[in-house]
């Protein structure tokens, strides 16, 4: 194993311990992914983010066939699905966040952005979220879907499920994930009020600032 795959995981599960202790996901729900030089790290299948082990991370080969460590989670067709929408991801995170989760089984969420810009780091480290079609968990069914959009989307909203966010690092996918939560939060505390939105021009000058 390389010092950069060794550090990965380690940072793979200081991470996944963060968000369980901040609430961002329970028991053994969620998973998470990481890029290395010669295929992905992924969570184990059952795990608690809370309680990850760097040397039983589930490694996959490219082509995402589980190679090392513990059994994988049944997500794999989710994750693998970014990285081909998205070859600059090197981190993907789903989480069951409680904010997300509950604007994904409203049904009078957007389905072209279900996390409307009403602030400006929404914007920068996310951008439009669509919302996807319900399949259960670790369908095969999910790859079309997130193709679709993922291209031109860094995150997308599952219905009924939960949110998946990818980034150029697996740190800044981490941070995008919680910038979702918390605007998800903010959408949800404010719901039927008159809320002001950043205007079209606002969001077009703060979407230059988002990678791509």
């Amino acid at each position: 194993m390389t010092p950069e795959e060794q550090q990965l995981r380690d940072e793979f599960c200081r991470w996944g311990e963060s968000l369980f202790m901040r609430g961002y996901t329970a028991g053994s729900s969620g998973n998470l992914s990481a890029r290395l030089a010669d295929g992905f790290l992924v969570t184990p299948t059952n795990s608690c983010l809370g309680c990850l082990e760097p040397g039983r991370l589930t490694k996959l080969d490219a082509k995402g066939v589980a190679v090392s460590g513990d059994a994988p989670t049944k997500e794999i067709p989710l994750h693998m699905a970014f990285y081909e929408a998205r070859p600059q991801a090197a981190g993907v995170v789903h989480l069951h966040s409680t904010y997300a989760t509950a604007l994904s089984c409203l049904e009078d969420t957007d389905p072209n952005n279900a996390i409307p810009p009403i602030t400006p780091y929404v914007v920068m480290r996310v951008g439009p979220v669509p919302l996807l079609p319900y399949t259960h968990p670790g369908s095969a069914e999910i790859r079309p879907l997130v193709l679709a959009k993922a291209h031109d989307h860094a995150a997308v909203l599952l219905a009924n499920h939960g949110p998946v966010v990818s980034g150029r690092s697996f740190r800044d996918a981490v941070f995008a994930a919680e910038e979702l939560e918390e605007t998800a939060k903010l959408v949800l505390l404010t719901r039927r009020l008159p809320v002001r939105q950043l205007d079209a021009v606002q969001v077009a000058e703060l979407e230059q600032r988002r990678p791509k």
